[in-house]
């Protein structure tokens, strides 16, 4: 074996992460709402509540997100192919994106509209406006359970799930803003809720799109402490130093890393390269790993300086 960049791949158990099928989920996710959207968005025009139409319109853009999130769900799983060597995985992380764009488009159309009610308020039916939420309340809480399995663990599905609570949330307050008009009267109570709605989302929404974003740009997951990763790899038995170490998701579910290990005493062998990919995948969720074995530190890698890509 020659000195200096022989190539030594070490994979583990990288790839018996394949991303679970969320298909039965999002199917019944995206039928529910749809006819719950249809429902309310009716009943908001017939009684004049903006909270309804509010509602019903973010309501229309989760549908929208599931079938995006769906898509790209089935299309992480394809397998690899002589185009997209990592297959289609990063579909996720761009369907996390464009799910927030499209939240927060959602939320101006709807910020828009309300403010102008909220100058020029309309009579409202509170006892309709209630019974149309509270369905509403029953179906989102139904399909994000549909979803709370896999919140911790995709982004993508964390994105299905928390439109769902949040949807569960808002219809709760639009029970209560129905319960204030009734008692009160006051028709102005339902375009402040309409943006109560919108800041609520907002903040959520806020998240999802930073979060999305820094996987796009191919930021080290938040799931992984790369200082510990680097530690890990310098304590190697017969590592003398480690440099061009990268970390990044390939998906909303599985990270990839690559490093050049210096090892003046000899190559280590295979087992060894399995063994690091192993631990790596066992203790930092680190499930594609490659390593490039150097044998003689003074060869000079044009890559051993951090700053160079």
């Amino acid at each position: 074996m020659g000195i200096g960049h022989d190539h030594s791949h070490g994979h583990g158990h990288g790839h018996a992460h394949a991303p679970k099928d969320y298909g039965r989920a999002f199917a019944i996710g995206v039928i529910l709402n749809v006819g719950f959207v249809a429902i309310e968005g009716l009943a908001g025009l017939i009684y004049g509540s903006m909270a309804l139409l509010a509602d019903a319109g973010h309501n229309l853009s989760d549908v929208l997100s599931l079938l995006i999130a769906w898509g790209a769900s089935v299309l992480s799983r394809r397998p690899p192919s002589a185009r997209f060597t990592f297959g289609l995985k990063s579909s996720s992380i761009l369907a996390a994106i464009a799910n927030a764009a499209l939240l927060l488009i959602a939320l101006g159309a709807i910020a828009i509209e309300t403010l102008r009610r909220l100058f020029d308020p309309a009579p409202v039916e509170p006892g309709p406006i209630m019974v149309v939420a509270g369905i509403g309340i029953a179906i989102n809480t139904a399909t994000a359970l549909l979803f709370m399995a896999g919140r911790k663990g995709d982004l993508n599905i964390r994105g299905a799930y928390l439109h769902m609570v949040a949807d569960a949330a808002v219809s709760a307050g639009v029970v209560g803003a129905g319960l204030l008009i009734w008692l009160t009267g006051f028709a102005w109570i339902d375009p402040v809720t309409s943006l109560l709605i919108v800041a609520i989302i907002a903040v959520g929404t806020w998240g999802l799109l930073k979060d999305s974003v820094k996987m796009g740009l191919l930021a080290v997951p938040d799931s992984v402490d790369e200082g510990a990763v680097l530690q890990t790899l310098s304590r190697l038995p017969g590592v003398a130093a480690v440099h061009d170490l990268h970390i990044w998701p390939m998906s909303t579910t599985e990270t990839a890393l690559t490093a050049h290990l210096v090892m003046p005493g000899g190559h280590p062998g295979d087992a060894f390269l399995h063994d690091v990919a192993h631990r790596l995948d066992h203790d930092h969720g680190v499930h594609h790993t490659t390593l490039q074995v150097e044998l003689n530190p003074e060869a000079g890698c044009a890559l051993a300086d951090g700053t160079v890509v």
